[in-house]
């Protein structure tokens, strides 16, 4: 499978983790950056991460910043992207199974790096129930 992944300098050092956990587990990423810790700005990546998986370029993608509001946020811009914030698994389970997300936001400054790694493996482990939630995510990207 394809991830792409993208972080700012406050979830660099997760990001690095999660993309060597990942190709570990033999998936396909593509870290968008950022590349270094010096202070950058979350949208930058956020939205790239998010338009390669709007795009259908990859099925899911990973944000991770400070509070992972910001990544969300951004993300959640384009229309097809259903970005969750996850903090701890039993909400990682529900935004993939409920909510069909198809990219995890990871707060770095609020969970530990094994919980960081622990969320991925959830998501990514985790399948959309559909059924009566198949309805409610439609109306997700209507405005």
């Amino acid at each position: 499978m394809k991830i792409a992944i993208g972080s700012d300098h406050a979830g660099f050092e997760y990001k690095e983790l999660i993309f060597n956990h990942l190709r570990d587990q033999q998936f396909d990423v593509f870290d968008y950056g950022t590349k270094t810790q010096e202070r950058c700005d979350y949208p930058d990546y956020a939205h790239q991460v998010a338009a390669a998986v709007n795009n259908a370029d990859f099925p899911f993608g990973v944000l991770v910043c400070g509070s992972a509001n910001g990544v969300a946020m951004a993300a959640n811009k384009h229309s097809d992207i259903r970005a969750a914030i996850c903090w701890t698994d039993e909400i990682t389970k529900l935004a993939r199974s409920h909510n069909n997300a198809n990219i995890i936001c990871l707060p770095a400054r609020f969970i530990s790096t094994e919980e960081a790694l622990q969320f991925i493996d959830t998501f990514f482990s985790t399948s959309f129930e559909g059924g009566r939630h198949t309805q409610r995510v439609h109306k997700i990207s209507k405005v």
